[in-house]
């Protein structure tokens, strides 16, 4: 495929640049760098490639992956908000990253969303700023007008793209509860978005997926962006290869760095490799601030208590961590579903039947591969982001509101962890959301055919439906980091050994906890009561036999159907969309960020962080379509400053 995955052949090359992470935004950034003949790039991904795995390529099979040999199998450390529980992070090891063990679902946020990235003064980070990368990643299938009336998909063509490497489609199959949605949803007052990709996700609306019309089979960025591109001969991967640190060297300047290579290691073996151009770290928002810290950049005590020398001292490295919350948990080898599990009609096939019915799953399976139809297709899903106003009565808006984070900057902002204030910037830009009468998503119900809790067991032979409620712009902020270096045994002869990249970071994403966490404790519960609604709303309803979890008081459990904050507490779990930990510092700089509004590191020169990590707010989307963009746009950045460089602009 255009390159190896020796080591030593991979190490014969010249690079002007590497990439580390062949995921998302990776793959992304080193397909467009090979675009120009005067750059040589390298790719380091820690999993292998995996081409051909039905259980990554087959829509219908997604959630197969997740706790095998491509998930990283991360978990935070306990929540005192969640009852001192911890909670499984998966992550994507395998060329793609986490695109190739994602929903496929393909949203946007709102306008506002990016819009209040460059309002922190990031510039060229606003909705009009993105779109035009939005566009670029994507091939839009436009779907037939029988289509359309059949599924109720509403797009306006202007705001997608037309030849990106990234194909979106509206799924070929549907649910049966998808096709009840926009129905039951206007009976709650809740009305059809009809171009829910132009900038507003409020309302009701049928996803896109990242799937291939062709092939009906998933579009990550493997396939999409690396594959089609693969014979280059200045684009070079190296799979299995794990980024150890960046190979930093002292600058001209006081207090600079210019990055030189990675330490990486490959088949138990550690090697270094040098480029002249530049190092972009896109390991994710878990990894790439554990990359940093391994490398010299960070907080001093965090670095010094993990026996790494601080080489740029950066307090924000690894903090500001936001994560989407949702009533949903991961039930191995499903994905996630909403605690409130519901009974459906019998005759509704669910992918949990095919996953417990060998002859259903092999009538499936035969008629995918035959015709590239049916129920292995199904992985759209209908969704409604609402705000809390269309949920919660004013009165308990007030009594919310009154327990927002103060925003006054008589406050006192700045902290030894946060000196220029800006957790006082982004908490003043969530108060305002909360409060705005322009309506924004900040709450995602989605219902899903199949029991995705470990908290209830299914009854052979029934089928079941789940409800799910997802915070879009939480207040809890956590941090992401390396370990304490660990103690040394009597035989070391109390020799230290420094913290390395096998390690697992230490994840903490504080939910509930801090200032605001009680209000995203609040409205969670608060939406619980709305998302049964939903499933107590015809047409929906008519499918939907019973909920059996929390059980309804006429079963017995009075208790459990009213108390939504114990069921909240004891069951909220990641919707596996964190951002952050290597945010751009915006006009507040370095004491505000990690990277500048191109992306650069701040103290270090030849290095930038180019994935999820750098959003510096939460987004109400999926972040996949978000992160495709983000990744084009930086590649921009770094061939426009390469040219300039190269004595080329």
């Amino acid at each position: 495929m255009g390159s190896t995955n020796e080591a030593e052949a991979f190490l014969s090359h010249s690079f002007t640049h590497m990439v580390i992470g062949g995921g998302t935004a990776g793959l992304v950034v080193a397909s467009r760098l090979s675009e120009d003949p005067t750059i040589t790039v390298g790719v380091l991904e820690a999993g292998p490639a995996a081409f051909e795995e039905p259980r990554i390529n087959v829509p219908g099979r997604l959630g197969e992956t997740l706790f095998t040999e491509y998930d990283w199998q991360f978990e935070t450390v306990p929540q005192p908000g969640l009852g001192g529980r911890k909670l499984p992070w998966n992550r994507g090891k395998v060329l793609g990253g986490s695109s190739a063990l994602n929903f496929m679902m393909w949203s946007r946020g709102n306008k506002g969303d990016y819009d209040a990235w460059e309002k922190l003064g990031n510039k060229g980070w606003g909705w009009d700023g993105m779109l035009p990368y939005f566009k670029k990643s994507e091939t839009f299938q436009i779907p037939t007008r029988d289509y359309q009336e059949k599924h109720q998909v509403y797009y306006d063509q202007d705001y997608h793209g037309t030849s990106g490497p990234l194909h979106t489609i509206y799924s070929a199959e549907y649910g049966a509860s998808s096709q009840r949605w926009h129905a039951t949803l206007k009976s709650l007052g809740v009305e059809s978005n009809r171009s829910h990709m132009s900038g507003s996700s409020v309302g009701a609306w049928t996803s896109l997926t990242a799937v291939d019309p062709a092939t009906q089979e998933r579009c990550y960025s493997a396939p999409a962006y690396y594959l089609p591109v693969s014979h280059r001969e200045n684009l070079v991967l190296l799979t299995n290869a794990t980024a150890r640190d960046i190979i930093l060297e002292e600058g001209n300047a006081p207090d600079e760095q210019i990055a030189k290579g990675v330490h990486f290691i490959h088949a138990s073996k550690h090697y270094a490799v040098n480029v002249v151009g530049e190092v972009i770290l896109s390991a994710g928002t878990v990894q790439s601030p554990q990359l940093l810290e391994l490398s010299g950049i960070g907080n001093p005590a965090i670095l010094r208590a993990a026996g790494i020398e601080s080489k740029i001292a950066n307090r924000n490295v690894g903090e500001n961590l936001q994560e989407h919350m949702t009533r949903r948990v991961s039930n191995p080898p499903t994905l996630t579903g909403t605690m409130m599990i519901y009974e459906l009609d019998p005759s509704i096939l669910t992918p949990e039947a095919l996953r417990s019915d060998p002859l259903l799953a092999a009538a499936a399976d035969e008629q995918y591969a035959t015709s590239k139809t049916g129920p292995r297709t199904a992985a759209g899903y209908s969704a409604a982001y609402l705000p809390f106003s269309h949920y919660t009565s004013p009165e308990e808006m007030s009594r919310l509101a009154s327990q927002l984070p103060s925003t006054s900057s008589e406050s006192g902002p700045a902290t030894p962890n946060d000196p220029a204030g800006s957790s006082l910037v982004r908490d003043q830009i969530l108060s305002s959301r909360f409060s705005s009468p322009s309506p924004s998503g900040q709450i995602e119900f989605l219902f899903d055919v199949s029991n995705y809790s470990p908290f209830f067991r299914s009854e052979p032979g029934k089928r079941y439906g789940t409800m799910m409620q997802m915070l879009q712009y939480p207040f809890s902020v956590g941090s992401i980091h390396i370990p304490p270096a660990p103690s040394p045994c009597p035989n070391q002869q109390d020799q230290q050994l420094p913290s390395n990249s096998s390690d697992k970071p230490v994840i903490n994403p504080r939910y509930y906890e801090g200032a605001g966490g009680e209000v995203d404790f609040l409205t969670m519960a608060a939406a619980q009561e709305f998302g049964h609604k939903i499933c107590a709303t015809s047409p929906l309803k008519d499918i939907i036999v019973k909920r059996v979890f929390p059980p309804l008081p006429d079963d017995g459990g009075e208790e459990a159907a009213e108390n939504w904050e114990d069921w909240v507490r004891d069951t909220t779990m990641t919707d596996w969309h964190p951002v952050g930990t290597c945010a751009m510092g915006g006009d507040a700089g370095m004491d505000g960020g990690v990277v500048d509004d191109r992306l650069r590191v701040y103290g270090v020169k030849g290095l930038r962080v180019c994935d999820a990590s750098v959003m510096p707010l939460q987004i109400a989307a999926h972040l996949q379509a978000t992160v495709y963009a983000l990744g084009e746009k930086g590649a921009d950045m770094i061939k426009e400053d390469w040219a300039k460089r190269t004595g080329r602009e």
